[in-house]
């Protein structure tokens, strides 16, 4: 296992907008079928009412005792949604449930990805899609300068932010000092010549997987309190990845690592 520590970070991810506008940034809204299914089948949060159009309230997972269903049109979904992708269905929930930080580090050798600033909700989202089907103990994200689990994250995730743990720390940091002092490995997403292979290391043990911002990459003291950096290859020409595919890419490869140690 490298112990390199690394003291820069780099881009791996510029995505140009932040968000579709009109979405709605509530964490009590949930649109789209994935998202008001995955919520339902988890039961998390509650989920205290639903809005659906004719044909969407046709579907038999809508068919939940407890659940009053509401058929509307579809703009009066949409109104409710604030999102035109609304996919026929929105409902009426519980506030998220973030998940405790300190509680993540706790598990036996976890997989946690942390994510520094990342802003923009459909990176989010499909990131947790990712982290979950990938069966990550948890994603960390940071209270401010970063997209939360809004509605919009939720659809982007497929539901995905129902059954994961999603922890916001204060400072990214420190966490990441909490992660060494708990016996796990931090490992950096960049590139450079301060940064290794991605296939290097062999992510024995807890490890926290770390990526940047879209275009900044890691801020340099996130940087700084990881325990190497490591870089996917990029032989074509263009010279990065989108955030959520460059999580994609490390995080099965971690696994390989993993599953071949």
């Amino acid at each position: 296992m490298s112990g390199a520590r690394g003291r820069r970070g780099g881009g791996h991810g510029r995505p140009g907008g932040r968000g579709a506008p009109g979405h709605s940034t509530d964490d009590t809204v949930l649109y789209g079928r994935n998202a008001v299914e995955e919520a339902l089948r988890a039961g998390r949060r509650r989920v205290h009412r639903v809005h659906a159009t004719s044909g969407a309230a046709r579907e038999p997972w809508l068919r939940n005792p407890g659940v009053p269903v509401a058929v509307v049109d579809a703009e009066e979904v949409a109104r409710r949604a604030g999102s035109e992708g609304h996919q026929g269905v929105a409902a009426e929930v519980d506030p998220y449930p973030y998940a405790d930080a300190a509680a993540l580090l706790r598990g036996p050798a976890p997989l946690i990805v942390a994510l520094d600033e990342v802003q923009d909700p459909q990176n989010l989202g499909a990131i947790c899609r990712t982290a979950e089907c990938a069966g990550a103990d948890g994603v960390v994200i940071c209270e401010r300068r970063a997209a939360h689990i809004t509605a919009a994250v939720a659809k982007a995730s497929a539901g995905a932010v129902e059954h994961l743990a999603v922890a916001r720390v204060r400072n990214l940091t420190d966490f990441l000092l909490s992660a060494r002092d708990a016996g796990a490995w931090s490992y950096g997403a960049a590139a450079g010549e301060d940064a290794v292979p991605y296939t290097e290391p062999g992510y024995a043990g807890g490890v926290v997987l770390v990526l940047g911002s879209e275009g900044k990459g890691l801020r340099p003291r996130v940087a700084g309190a990881c325990d190497a950096l490591i870089e996917l290859p990029l032989r074509g020409r263009i010279g990065s990845l989108n955030v959520s595919a460059a999580a994609a890419a490390l995080l099965y490869g971690i696994l390989h690592q993993r599953d071949c140690a």
